[in-house]
């Protein structure tokens, strides 16, 4: 146990828990970790190595009995009719049935509907009356020989969530811990380990839980995939509620003018929207208005009263390019659907977390120390809601006054909810306060700053403060200091096009690698025209044992340009072989310039004993170049057809090599250092050629 661990469990003895614990006890049960951490509460929470182990087995018997498979719902059926009563572990959702003024719950994994539920209940969680809630219920089942009455009924229900806290305990033990220190913890509780993050990496995964603890905060962060964008959405909180961007209805969301029920915002502290870019999605008009009405006035209405609500909005998706490609063609909400690109909307969020400087998530990422558990963590969010702390910075720092009114309170709300996090006793120093004044500020800036590029009504703003000092502090964001050449660009074309003024023609489509495994792997590719060449062919043979020779060498300026390369290699089997496959998408990285998007597609074939090793090995690599401008793909060729070795560009040149990417002699292991290991130059060749063909433009190539 480290030193934090030692101290968390004595100043919060009985409510944290061992991280790695939720894993231990999973198994195959598709819950959310916070049920899991529920559990683990109850039996785990401590430090003695000898309860947790005990307290594991409890949980796991817990599941074991009470968790519903789908799998296994006829079998949990009969045995609540053999016993006639039996406690679950489920999501149930409930409805009222007005044919027979009576409320009916549907059990999610059990498969049973119209359990009868009583008034009281419904009063007590109105939640159910939404959407599903995960909860630990009593089900009975007492048959009728009326065939409209249902057999099933709902005894009792409790939804796993901690009851109360002390929030005054919270904050007075607080001063107990340095600021690294909480921020550590605060890491750990939602599961990562604080030493695999920077400090500016730690901050921005704690922006993420902003929506949590702050009222009608909207927060938008577009990034690569496996980021763990909605992890925190639909694993973290029991208050928050994640749905599919495209599968959120006005009713579903704000009220159903049927009934005058009101929707998710009422009843949740965040209502998440996953996957929520895609150019190619649509929403409803209608629904956009109100979203943004609510975004900027807190109340919606649907030709009747305004109604209020206090949930906050978080909006998460996947980039389709790079950041330098989005600030050179369009702008960096490029990837939102055409009826969400819409300035009145992006100018309602408060802040964009850059989802590209989030590292894709790794097994090595995640903690086995102790942190909160979160059931008691979001209680002490959810209390913190109905505080402001956004007047803190004022005492160190004064915003510029040329900053709009909804600028302000932008960055207010995010510095809020920041505070509230890391400072929830009010004890920040004046450089803490301004890391965090810069880093909310920023995060309007790179909406602000993008609005300016859609919609050249928005003037740029000058985003700046005043220390205690008099001194005149101008922000920027990350991108606009790493690529100035791009960031203040005006594009030439209308947003709503960019998308597509960077598609290849349908002539040098490269499959997608579902379409490559369905399909014959050899892909063919149309040269694009290009201005006659420097570089010239020929046929070059290497010696054995030579050096001096690497990919960039070889193959580096025939690359260059490309925006499609296919690589033919059927040997790329063992761990070297796909090491030198790393070694030429590298290459093709330093050389391309940051803002250009390169596919780089390989076709290999399986080995048959090793398969998974493989299939692994080469889905690092795609995970390895998320976020660099290179997209890697692959397929297996399964005909068995495919003995070329051969790389062919999308620029009109192909490179055949009787070796494939094989060319180095395999790498001696050794315990020391070796420059073979880190340099191609310094490895010893085995003796191989390369012939280098101009394709035809007109005729292509394979």
């Amino acid at each position: 146990m480290s030193d934090l661990d030692a101290k968390i469990n004595e100043h919060f003895a009985g409510f944290v828990v061992r991280k790695d614990l939720v894993k231990a006890v999973k198994g195959n049960a598709i819950v959310p970790t916070y049920v899991l951490e529920y559990l683990l509460g109850q039996y785990c929470a401590t430090d003695d190595e000898a309860s947790i182990q005990t307290g594991i087995e409890t949980v796991k018997e817990i599941l074991r009995k009470h968790y519903v498979h789908r799998s296994e719902a006829g079998l949990i059926q009969s045995t609540i009719k053999e016993k006639g009563r039996y406690k679950v572990i489920d999501q149930v959702s409930v409805s009222l049935n007005e044919k027979t003024d009576s409320y009916e719950a549907v059990f999610d994994n059990l498969g049973i509907k119209k359990v009868a539920v009583d008034s009281g209940t419904v009063k007590a969680h109105p939640k159910l009356l939404v959407t599903g809630v995960w909860c630990i219920a009593d089900v009975q089942y007492e048959f009728s020989e009326d065939a409209r009455t249902s057999p099933w009924i709902l005894e009792s229900i409790k939804p796993i969530q901690i009851a109360k806290v002390d929030y005054d305990h919270y904050r007075e033990v607080r001063s107990a811990f340095t600021t690294e220190e909480w921020i550590d913890i605060l890491m750990q509780s939602i599961g990562f380990r604080p030493e695999a993050f920077g400090r500016r990496s730690k901050l921005l995964q704690l922006l993420r839980l902003i929506p949590f603890v702050e009222r009608n905060y909207n927060l938008i962060e577009l990034g690569p995939k496996g980021t763990g964008k909605s992890h925190i959405y639909s694993e973290f909180s029991p208050h928050g509620q994640l749905i599919s961007g495209g599968e959120v209805s006005i009713p579903k969301l704000f009220v159903n003018n049927s009934n005058g029920r009101i929707g998710l915002v009422g009843y949740w502290d965040v209502v998440a929207f996953d996957e929520f870019a895609g150019r190619e999605k649509t929403a409803n008009k209608a629904l956009v208005d109100i979203m943004k009405n609510y975004m900027a006035n807190k109340s919606f209405s649907r030709g009747v009263n305004p109604m209020g609500a206090e949930a906050s909005f978080s909006f998460v998706g996947n980039t389709d390019h790079n950041v330098p490609f989005m600030l050179k063609n369009s702008d960096l909400f490029e990837a939102l659907p055409s009826q969400f690109h819409d300035s009145a909307f992006i100018d309602r969020l408060h802040a964009y977390l850059p989802g590209w400087e989030i590292d894709v998530i790794r097994g090595e990422m995640f903690t086995k120390g102790f942190g909160f558990i979160v059931n008691y963590l979001v209680e002490i969010l959810r209390h913190l809601r109905s505080e402001d702390f956004s007047n803190r910075p004022d005492q160190f720092f004064q915003v510029s006054e040329r900053i709009s009114t909804r600028d302000r309170d932008a960055i207010y709300k995010t510095m809020s909810g920041m505070l509230k996090l890391i400072f929830p006793d009010g004890s920040q120093a004046e450089a803490e306060v301004e890391e965090l004044l810069r880093l909310a500020m920023e995060s309007r800036k790179r909406v602000k700053d993008q609005l300016a590029r859609i919609d050249t009504t928005y003037p740029e703003v000058d985003f700046h403060y005043v220390g205690s000092d008099g001194a005149k502090r101008h922000v920027s964001t990350v991108e606009e200091d790493e690529y100035p050449q791009f960031y203040h660009l005006k594009p030439a074309l209308d947003p709503k096009d960019q998308g597509n003024a960077a598609v290849a023609p349908p002539s040098a489509h490269l499959p997608s690698e579902d379409d490559e495994r369905a399909m014959a792997p050899i892909a063919s590719i149309s040269p694009k025209p290009q201005p006659a060449p420097k570089l010239a062919e020929g046929h070059h043979v290497f010696a054995e044992n030579r050096k001096g020779v690497s990919y960039d060498k070889l193959f580096g300026p025939y690359i260059d340009g490309a925006s499609r390369i296919i690589v033919t290699d059927p040997y790329i089997r063992l761990f070297y072989q796909h090491r030198n496959m790393m070694e030429f998408v590298e290459m093709v990285i330093r050389r391309k310039p940051p803002e250009d998007q390169v596919k780089v597609h390989l076709v290999t074939g399986p080995d048959e004993g090793t398969i998974s090793r493989q299939r692994e090995l080469l889905e690092s690599i795609t995970t390895a170049c998320t976020g660099t401008g290179v997209e890697f793909s692959w397929a297996f060729d399964t005909s068995g057809t495919a003995h070329a070795r051969d790389i062919v560009t999308d620029t009109g040149w192909k490179m055949v090599l009787d070796r494939g990417l094989d060319i180095f002699q395999p790498p001696i292991k050794t315990e020391g250092f070796s420059l073979g290991d880190r340099l191609q130059e310094h490895r010893m060749l085995k003796n191989f050629y390369v012939t280098y063909v101009r394709l035809d433009p007109d005729v292509g190539g394979t």
